[in-house]
């Protein structure tokens, strides 16, 4: 059986009074001095953390260090998926750039929402998350499916801080609709199953709460985008693999319209976990897309 994880990603001496005095204002300078460098720039803390985050607890985590005009990497997890996920991925990168990851709410160690989320939600999370621990630096967004998904989403909004997007076997824009095409109400057996998990899913039955609506892809500006697609995903689905297959190809063609400077490509011998199976190609392409965003900035 497929995983219904799976299948929604795819889907901080008393001396004398002047001393004391003059002690004070030093440390309230600093303080000042302190938030306003973590507001210009970020929280240069390493390790993980709670943040609050509109009224809410926040796991993050965060490595590397910062560079001048470099920006930063924020990974993000798919559906299911806590930043644990994102382990390996980040402990490499960081030898070579700052990279944060954080726990969406309803996943990892991070709060439950109150009720069903949109992407209008996950987007508040995301800017108050990038708000803490990248300050006014720029960033590259790098999502596996869910969170390819809500990254690209996020994009075309938040051209000023978003300066690059690799999307690994991100959920397609239309995932619904694909789904109910691809696998006809006809169907029986796990095939029915696929689909009609498929859908509940997207219609909030997630830990996020999360509705995953089915939109058109807007641009987010002339940035790099590295669009990177498993190479097989449905042999559990034989009788309609192959129009799922085609579903997730063309669906993947479709997020090139973020931008004049899209890629794709097939990470071979990899599945729908592309950064688990094939991690050299997923640290390739955020390398080279936060290469590129940093000569463009």
């Amino acid at each position: 059986m497929l995983k219904t994880t799976a299948v929604a990603a795819t889907f901080c001496a008393v001396a004398g009074a002047g001393i004391v005095g003059y002690g004070e204002t030093t440390a309230q300078a600093q303080t000042q001095s302190a938030s306003s460098t973590a507001a210009r720039h970020g929280d240069a803390f390493s390790g993980t953390k709670k943040i609050r985050v509109g009224g809410y607890s926040v796991n993050v985590s965060c490595s590397g260090r910062s560079a001048a005009r470099k920006p930063v990497v924020v990974l993000m997890a798919g559906g299911g998926d806590g930043l644990d996920t994102m382990a390996g991925l980040q402990k490499t990168l960081s030898e070579k750039a700052r990279v944060c990851s954080y726990d969406r709410l309803g996943e990892g160690e991070s709060d439950q929402p109150h009720g069903t989320q949109t992407i209008d939600d996950s987007s508040r999370i995301l800017t108050g998350v990038l708000d803490r621990v990248t300050g006014d630096r720029q960033v590259v967004l790098a999502g596996h499916s869910l969170g390819g998904l809500i990254a690209a989403r996020y994009a075309p909004d938040h051209r000023d801080r978003v300066e690059g997007l690799v999307l690994m076997d991100a959920t397609i824009p239309a995932l619904t609709a694909g789904v109910s095409k691809a696998i006809p109400d006809s169907a029986t057996g796990m095939a029915a199953e696929l689909r009609d998990q498929t859908i509940a899913v997207n219609e909030g039955q997630n830990p996020e709460k999360f509705i995953i609506a089915d939109a058109k892809v807007r641009s987010a500006g002339n940035i790099p985008v590295q669009i990177i697609r498993h190479e097989s995903q449905y042999a559990e689905v034989p009788d309609y693999g192959p129009a799922l297959e085609e579903m997730w190809a063309e669906g993947q063609e479709q997020w090139r319209a973020l931008s004049g400077r899209s890629r794709i490509s097939v990470a071979a011998g990899s599945g729908h976990y592309i950064h688990v199976d094939r991690p050299d190609i997923a640290v390739k392409a955020i390398q080279r897309v936060t290469a590129q965003a940093t000569a463009h900035s």
